[in-house]
């Protein structure tokens, strides 16, 4: 089950439970308020840790592109290439890219 589907019953338990919650206090039944909202928050606590299980599952895309930067410099390195003007070519891309990012940000 992924974490969408779990985030998904997790919103149907609670508005569920909420509304049990609304009504049972209404109706002067006290203890099946009580057990609403245990539901719920049981419900909430789940969906808590399928999502933080769920990121730590896969390294974000930033790590995944800065892992095969890496292999591309070591690959350049290895064909010949001096390292310390890869990197300060890649820092000059990245400076770039963040320039053009904001300027077409704020177009």
């Amino acid at each position: 089950m992924s974490a969408l589907s779990v985030r998904r019953v997790v919103l149907v338990v609670c508005v569920l439970g909420i509304a049990g919650m609304i009504v049972t206090s209404i109706t002067g039944h006290n203890g099946a308020a009580i057990t609403f909202g245990l539901i719920t928050a049981a419900a909430v606590l789940c969906s808590m840790v399928a999502t933080a299980v769920a990121a730590g599952t896969q390294p974000p895309e930033g790590e995944q592109v800065g892992e095969r930067l890496e292999a591309h410099i070591a690959a350049l390195v290895a064909a010949g290439a001096d390292e310390d003007a890869v990197r300060t070519l890649v820092g000059e891309a990245v400076r770039f890219g963040r320039s053009s990012a904001r300027d077409g940000q704020s177009a």
